[in-house]
């Protein structure tokens, strides 16, 4: 979510993580160029709550994934919990990708509305794992699996061509700053690899609150050949994806809120 994310595009890498106040560290000038590591994400600060911490030690080890170098086995990564009673075996199930799931609340909500497909959400933000891995527990949810990890390697080694059947990417970092509008998360190299991996009919689904950065989403997803837009330009908000907190506070303050949904063709 917004505060989680950073583009996959270059970034420094000891430079971008968060400090502590006395020993705060700045990012490079902006004529400085960037090392050529690609991140889709920037650390930062926060602390995990008690209920959190508690969730990492009880849930953890049954919801949290570890990063590695090869394809994702779906039928072990989310293999059946007792309470789930659902027919279809793990691998037959649609695969959602998240990138960026803040502190989960749309992503539990979207969890429980759809249990009859797998969410495979990334997020490096500890806090936002451990209140997402606490929704995973209040609400009983089983088709939920968490990598604490950069989303770009998660795509470039464990998710193959035509392995997913939607992505989501909800309120990514803006970068108001036009300087900083080339850290945002969806550019050319980024769309290219999700809609890769997309299968044939797939859905890319993208939100965000800040109109400039909807421009820009709509300017390099229409771009991308293997896409088609399912409506003219924004979409109308999919029933799936609920009214977080943040997002309703935006709304009442006079903020817009901007939908595109492409498909893969």
């Amino acid at each position: 979510m917004t505060d989680t994310l950073d583009p996959s595009l270059p970034a420094a890498t000891d430079t971008l993580k968060s400090a502590a106040p006395k020993d705060r560290r700045r990012l490079p000038p902006g004529d400085v160029p960037f090392p050529k590591t690609i991140k889709s994400y920037v650390r930062r600060a926060g602390r995990t709550t008690t209920g959190q911490a508690k969730a990492f030690e009880e849930l953890g080890p049954t919801f949290l994934l570890s990063y590695t170098a090869a394809p994702l086995e779906v039928a072990s990564a989310f293999a059946r919990q007792p309470q789930d009673s659902l027919a279809r075996e793990p691998q037959d199930r649609p695969l959602i990708l998240e990138i960026g799931f803040g502190m989960g609340e749309a992503t539990a909500h979207i969890a429980g509305v759809m249990p009859e497909k797998n969410f495979l959400c990334c997020e490096v933000h500890e806090p936002g794992v451990g209140a997402l891995l606490k929704r995973i527990g209040e609400q009983a949810l089983t088709n939920i699996r968490i990598l604490q990890h950069d989303a770009v390697e998660v795509l470039d080694h464990m998710l193959p061509a035509q392995s997913l059947d939607g992505v989501h990417v909800f309120f990514p970092d803006p970068w108001h700053k036009t300087k900083h509008n080339k850290r945002r998360l969806l550019q050319t190299p980024l769309v290219a690899k999700l809609a890769a991996r997309l299968k044939v009919g797939g859905y890319l689904h993208c939100a965000t609150d800040w109109e400039p950065y909807a421009e820009q989403m709509l300017e390099v997803l229409s771009a991308e050949p293997l896409l088609a837009n399912t409506a003219s330009a924004y979409a109308p908000k999919p029933d799936y994806r609920p009214l977080t907190k943040f997002e309703n506070r935006g709304l009442r303050l006079g903020h817009g809120v901007w939908d595109l949904v492409f498909q893969r063709v």
